[in-house]
């Protein structure tokens, strides 16, 4: 068993789909009518359509995922923003080259933000490494 896996709920599985598997570069891991499990490096995900057993806490509005984004490694953020762009999906953050502090050192992440049909806010990041001393270069997150 995959120790955390998000289910996403859409409101339309072909739509979101076609985003998926198209230019975020996600594969199918299996799939039924109306629920789909993916994969995109390792990472896992499931998309499920809307239906009315789906459990809500509270009623479904777009945009969905308010309050959380899910950050997902890829091995090319730069490439994958360039497909994100050119299937004029809605970029929320653009790329950049982020530190964030983590005690006495800082770690690195090319990464942007892009929304998928229904709201989510995906963060993909590809890892620069790690330093010892403020880098030079980038946005720093203290």
């Amino acid at each position: 068993m995959t120790p955390l896996l998000p289910e996403l709920y859409c409101r339309d599985l072909a739509t979101s789909l076609s985003v998926y598997l198209g230019p975020l570069g996600f594969e199918t891991l299996y799939e039924r009518t109306g629920f789909a499990r993916l994969s995109h490096h390792g990472a896992e995900l499931m998309l499920e359509e809307i239906t009315p057993d789906s459990w809500f806490a509270a009623p479904a509005a777009p945009p969905f995922g308010r309050g959380v984004h899910f950050q997902i490694a890829t091995p090319d953020a730069a490439a994958l923003h360039r497909d994100c762009r050119a299937a004029d999906l809605p970029v929320f953050r653009q790329i950049e080259d982020a530190w964030y502090r983590a005690g006495d050192r800082y770690l690195g992440q090319r990464q942007f933000v892009v929304a998928d049909p229904d709201g989510y806010l995906l963060r993909f990041a590809e890892p620069l490494g790690e330093a010892r001393h403020h880098p030079a270069e980038g946005r720093t997150v203290t």
